[in-house]
C-alpha cells in the first residue's frame, strides 16, 4: 500500500465531516449506494450529510464509495505523493487537525452554544457567522473570542494543508 493511500484510510476528516459538510450523489450511482447507505432524496438529487456512517476507524466501503468522495483531491495527499511533504509530516498533520477539532468541541460544549448543525463542517460555518455577527454587536465573551481564534487558526490550517475551507 502507498503512503499516501495510507494516510487517506486511516485519516478520515473528511468522512467524519471535519473538511467536508455532505456528499452529493449522482443519479445514475444512486441505486448502488442506496445498497449499503441511506441517503437523503430531495428531487431526484441524492445526498447524505457527513459524517458519514459508513466510516469506523477507516472507509468501510472505500472501494465502492461515491464519486464524489472518490474524486476528491486531497491538498495533504497530493503533497505526499508529489514528494513535496513526507509521509510522518502529513501523519503529524492529520493528529494536529484533529486535536484542534477535538479542542474547538470541547470550548462549543464549555460554552453551550445552541447549533443546529450535526456536522462538524457545518457547525464551523454557522459558528462563524454567529460570532462575526456578536463581534459586530460587540458582545462576544472572552471564550467566544477565543473559539473564533481557533476556528480561524483551523480554517488556516486545513485551507492550507488540505486545501479546503469552512468560510
Amino acid at each position: 500500500m502507498n503512503d499516501s493511500l495510507n494516510i487517506c484510510l486511516s485519516c478520515g476528516i473528511c468522512c467524519d465531516g471535519t473538511l467536508i459538510g455532505f456528499v452529493q450523489i449522482d443519479p445514475e450511482e444512486m441505486p448502488v449506494v442506496k445498497k449499503f447507505m441511506d441517503i437523503e432524496d430531495e428531487k431526484g438529487n441524492g445526498f447524505f450529510l457527513q459524517p458519514c456512517n459508513k466510516f469506523c476507524d477507516g472507509c468501510t466501503i472505500y472501494p465502492n464509495r461515491p464519486k464524489q468522495c472518490a474524486s476528491f483531491e486531497c491538498g495533504l495527499l497530493k503533497s505526499v505523493d508529489q514528494k513535496e511533504l513526507e509521509f510522518d509530516s502529513a501523519v503529524e498533520m492529520v493528529k494536529v487537525v484533529k486535536q484542534k477539532k477535538v479542542a474547538i468541541e470541547e470550548k462549543l460544549a464549555a460554552i453551550q452554544l445552541d447549533l443546529q448543525s450535526q456536522s462538524f463542517y457545518f457547525k464551523m460555518v454557522e459558528l462563524n457567522r454567529l460570532l462575526r455577527k456578536k463581534m459586530a454587536e460587540s458582545s462576544l465573551t472572552q471564550s467566544q473570542q477565543e473559539l473564533l481564534s481557533d476556528i480561524e487558526e483551523l480554517d488556516s490550517l486545513v485551507m492550507k494543508n488540505f486545501n479546503v475551507s469552512f468560510f
